[in-house]
């Protein structure tokens, strides 16, 4: 997937990782929030992005920790990151809602049924907007955080705050 690899070969121009180290920083910037992206998939795709060879392991050994792979971008890898950024940035915008598949399943439901899932749902939005909104408190002042995670991340405040309006007025249509 072009997402993934745009987020591991961006994390690898900064400097040299290890996949446990990708891994920590997409948990630590929530990127698995707002991108699909797991744990699994990053070990995956370091090692698909090397046999492409646009990535290139070298083995460190910190102490008397065990050796590791640590990871970082040929010139193959700094062309596709190019080509990448280039790409996505200049695709048209889809956003995928998984709840969608229940909204537009919900005149199959009881009325009963039906404003469950749709309280569900709210509940849900109002978690996400309430942890963003938290997120954001705390981040804002933090130096550390890049100014593009704190662009994320109000984008999906926004975003969640327009889907919490729009819940409101979709209960009032059933």
């Amino acid at each position: 997937m072009a997402t993934i690899d745009l987020i591991v070969l961006g994390m690898l121009k900064k400097e040299p990782l290890s996949a446990y180290d990708i891994q920590k920083l997409v948990e630590y910037r929530n990127i698995s929030r707002w991108v699909k992206i797991s744990t699994p998939s990053i070990y995956k795709k370091t090692i698909q992005l090397e046999s492409k060879g646009l990535i290139k392991a070298t083995v460190a050994r910190r102490g008397k920790r065990p050796e590791k792979a640590v990871y970082s971008l040929t010139a193959a890898g700094e062309a596709e990151f190019d080509r990448l950024m280039t790409e996505i940035a200049h695709k048209p915008i889809s956003i995928f809602l998984d709840f969608n598949a229940v909204i537009v399943n919900l005149d199959n439901l009881s009325q009963a049924a039906r404003q469950s899932c749709i309280t569900g749902i709210k509940d849900g939005v109002t978690t996400l907007r309430t942890y963003l909104q938290d997120n954001l408190d705390i981040k804002e002042h933090d130096p550390e955080v890049p100014t593009t995670g704190m662009a994320v991340l109000r984008q999906q405040l926004l975003l969640a705050n327009a889907i919490e309006d729009w819940i409101t007025s979709l209960e009032t249509d059933f």
